[in-house]
């Protein structure tokens, strides 16, 4: 059962936080829920508000990343918190509901219907997470060879690409190496969409520390038009497909505290589960605190009205 249902159009997909509506055959209404997922599971508490503030922050990014690639995006809501967006206007006449349509746009992205690719595409910044634990292993990360002697959330090098299969509702995605994106996407493609995924986080990267944020890592996702074009897609750069790290906290040797839901990973590796669902409830303290870090990390990202 959607968190949002809308009886007007079919629910096409459910997503672990996204619910998914077809509009059309060529239009999509994705509405950004409050659920939470770790470790691939969805648990049983929201975090009140996460959906507005993920969607609100993407928006910043499209927007920002339009001179480099095209997003899917046909209506948006708002980036600045309280304002009114054109999107309201436009599902208040598609659903023929003005009270849902006002609920609905701070949380909603009316998007163009593409293919979205069977990858995610990873890029470290810095060596911490899955990455780490590879790296004291094997000296590598996703079969790139990395210089010895590299700590705990140090900064690599320069940032690498590390893509990783879509995996199933409940199920791990997988590391691939770049040569195993190329057999599942095709040589040209898989080398745009990395050259993409590393120029926008390169961006992003350099945007954020003016704002007293690292972004240690993130993932993108892509899809493609009936013509082949390369779109941007989903989410971008939120505390939910990023680690954000305050600057100031930052400590090579340790693993920083985060503006993302690093901090709930953090506490379930405390609890006797093994990760598989059902996922165990969240106390009030770690949902406020959760909350908490969303609103600072899109106070820090995004203008001010």
């Amino acid at each position: 059962m959607a968190d949002y249902p809308i009886p007007s159009l079919p629910l096409v997909h459910q997503g672990k936080v996204r619910d998914i509506y077809a509009v059309d055959d060529e239009q999509l209404l994705i509405i950004a829920s409050d659920r939470l997922s770790a470790f691939d599971v969805i648990l049983p508490d929201p975090i009140p508000g996460k959906g507005e503030i993920l969607t609100r922050i993407s928006n910043f990014w499209f927007d920002r990343f339009e001179h480099r690639i095209p997003n899917h995006l046909i209506a948006k809501g708002p980036i600045a918190l309280g304002a009114e967006s054109a999107l309201e206007a436009r599902l208040s006449d598609l659903l023929n509901d003005a009270s849902l349509a006002h609920e609905l746009a701070p949380r909603a992205m009316l998007t163009k219907k593409l293919n979205p690719l069977p990858v995610e595409a990873i890029v470290r910044g810095h060596i911490i997470g899955s990455g780490w634990l590879d790296y004291q292993k094997t000296g590598a990360i996703s079969g790139i060879a990395l210089p010895q002697g590299l700590a705990q959330a140090q900064a690599l090098p320069e940032p690498i690409f590390t893509p990783s299969t879509k995996a199933a509702m409940g199920a791990h995605d997988e590391n691939i190496d770049f040569e195993q994106m190329e057999a599942l996407l095709g040589p040209a493609l898989a080398i745009q969409v990395r050259d993409a995924a590393l120029s926008i986080y390169s961006e992003a990267a350099a945007y954020a520390r003016e704002c007293g944020i690292i972004i240690a890592d993130t993932k993108f996702e892509f899809g493609t038009d009936g013509e082949g074009q390369l779109y941007l897609i989903d989410e971008v750069l939120t505390p939910d497909s990023s680690r954000f790290w305050p600057m100031a906290q930052w400590r090579v040797g340790t693993s920083p505290p985060s503006f993302d839901k690093q901090f709930v990973r953090d506490y379930l590796e405390t609890l006797d589960w093994d990760k598989t669902a059902p996922g165990p409830h969240l106390p009030d303290h770690i949902i406020e605190q959760t909350m908490c870090r969303y609103q600072e990390a899109a106070r820090r990202l995004l203008p001010h009205p």
